[in-house]
């Protein structure tokens, strides 16, 4: 398929998960897909995942630095002069991370790394997308974005929440532009932030879970929509939904 041929896609965590799933899809689409993460290795290992190596450029960058964040924008600038499609996918979470333990230092930590970087990337991509009077905003939130929960922990909750209402807001302000904005909020997802939980999960459940392939298909799907109309917002959960098993045990 080369539905995206000519498309540049901006994919943040790109690494691992549902970021590397939605480079993958992207590339095998035919978009030019552009890296971004903390760590080289993993970006570089995405990379040689896509086939046509021409395909992937690699910027590793710490989103929560607006410095870096800028420099990635001008790598865009200077090789491609446009930006198509953006991913708005990194996020963290942390193991000590209820009242009883959190610090401002692991609050900050939350806040910048899931709502704060978010924010940064969209500054990059707006002025690409508005000068085009085109373009497509994904950002990858939780359904801890819509339902308050203690799993997650409330500084996740919080931040995510945030990314809902970026989201929204942006098309409120930017549908003159053409510029659409997507909220996906997965479910549990296999993906390695689960080994950040306080007691994680082995293979046979995560097996259960929603893959992160199953997310890539999605936003492939989004990148694919006519311009004309937009997903505001869209969620994907497992079939075995553990929170829903939980409720209905506490019945019996």
């Amino acid at each position: 398929m080369a539905n995206l041929a000519g498309k540049i896609a901006w994919v943040t965590g790109a690494g691992s998960g549902i970021g590397e799933a939605a480079a993958l899809a992207l590339a095998e689409d035919g978009a030019t897909v552009i890296l971004t993460g903390r760590t080289r290795d993993k970006l570089e290992n995405t990379a040689r995942r896509i086939h046509n190596s021409g395909q992937a450029h690699v910027q590793p960058a710490d989103l929560t630095d607006k410095e870096q964040v800028r420099r990635v924008g001008a790598y865009i600038k200077a090789t491609f002069d446009r930006l198509d499609i953006l991913v708005n996918n990194a996020g963290v979470n942390i193991l000590d991370r209820h009242w009883d333990k959190l610090t401002p230092e692991s609050i900050d930590t939350m806040v910048q790394g899931n709502l704060t970087a978010a924010l940064y990337c969209v500054t990059v991509a707006l002025p690409f997308m508005r000068a085009q009077q085109d373009g497509l905003i994904i950002h990858t939130a939780s359904m801890a974005g819509r339902f308050i929960g203690g799993v997650a922990g409330p500084i996740y909750v919080t931040a995510k929440h945030g990314i809902v209402a970026m989201s929204h807001g942006l098309n409120m302000e930017e549908c003159v532009n053409g510029i659409r904005s997507t909220v996906f909020l997965p479910g549990e997802v296999a993906t390695p932030i689960l080994d950040q939980r306080p007691n994680p999960v082995g293979p046979e459940v995560r097996a259960k879970m929603v893959q992160p392939a199953d997310c890539g298909d999605l936003i492939r799907y989004i990148a694919n929509l006519p311009k004309h109309v937009v997903m505001n917002e869209v969620h994907l959960a497992p079939t075995h939904n553990r929170g829903y098993i939980a409720n209905l045990q506490r019945r019996l």
